[in-house]
């Protein structure tokens, strides 16, 4: 698909890389966002990437629309010749499922939810064919996440499983939003996972809690005080199950200064995970745990 573009007004251009999420949408997005930063074109003051496309903000005093969207375009026709590799990062999370906090939420909820009558474990179960909670829970942790964007509210990851695209969890969010949502609610809506980094309003399904904060504004915590948010786009996440005592402890060793996230550094190459997603997992797991 080639890229599509609209202009928001004399000051903004939207492009649209691809109608649906893929990471080769998602590589052609960065690399066009790479490419427009790096080439020191006059006026833009502002470049935000999504999962599959990007807003530029510009100063039409300095660059016309036209003359925008024409750079733009310049730099498309290159994307197709960038090798489609990242130097990244992988990160373990630690999650809670099935957690007293998130449940006490999605009951609290039950009348906005598709089924009333479960969780939204439950739900998520049945939809996506799983035997039970246990075995959607399994499979949620079992293969890692890629982070495509950050953002909607400060800090907040939207993560694309990379497993093949028949085995990717869907689930639909709330029919109607909650007014609630815990803090650090592992969450769920449509074909994206996320985090949520404050506690507030949200329709995504939940699934559990993490311990680790992913967004401090004081840059009090040690792994964010360089950067008040956590993750960036680019970022794999592999999530793994904790029991309530490992949880509280977690909470006390953030609140100690002691808990400090596991990150490997590693080169994601998108050929190579194409050809065989499974194996090139496990190599990635196995950086992770310096294997």
């Amino acid at each position: 698909m080639t890229a599509r573009y609209s202009l928001g007004g004399d000051e903004h251009v939207f492009v649209e890389v691809n109608e649906e999420m893929s990471l080769d949408a998602f590589f052609t997005s960065l690399f066009l966002c790479k490419s427009l930063k790096e080439s020191g074109i006059k006026g833009v003051t502002e470049i935000c990437p999504a999962n599959a496309s990007f807003q530029v903000k510009f100063d039409p005093d300095v660059i016309a629309p036209a003359d925008m969207l024409r750079e733009i375009k310049a730099l498309e026709a290159q994307a197709g010749k960038a090798e489609p590799v990242l130097r990244t990062r992988i990160v373990e999370i630690p999650v809670y499922y099935n957690d007293p906090w998130t449940h006490e939420t999605l009951m609290r909820f039950r009348e906005r939810h598709q089924e009333p009558g479960g969780t939204d474990l439950d739900y998520a179960a049945r939809v996506n064919n799983f035997a039970d909670a246990d075995a959607f829970i399994a499979a949620h942790h079992g293969s890692p996440w890629f982070v495509s964007m950050v953002g909607f509210v400060a800090g907040l990851p939207f993560m694309y499983q990379m497993v093949e695209r028949a085995r990717q969890i869907e689930v639909p969010k709330y029919l109607r939003p909650r007014t609630d949502t815990p803090r650090l609610t592992v969450g769920h809506g449509g074909c994206f996972g996320c985090i949520y980094s404050v506690r507030g309003a949200g329709g995504y399904q939940m699934f559990g809690i993490t311990p680790m904060p992913i967004y401090d504004p004081k840059q009090e915590i040690g792994y964010l005080r360089e950067f008040m948010t956590f993750f960036r786009p680019g970022d794999i996440v592999k999530f793994a199950p904790i029991d309530r005592p490992a949880y509280d402890q977690a909470l006390r060793d953030v609140d100690e200064g002691r808990f400090a996230p596991a990150i490997r550094d590693v080169t994601f190459d998108l050929r190579a995970f194409s050809k065989d997603p499974a194996a090139y997992n496990a190599g990635l797991e196995g950086a992770l745990h310096g294997h």
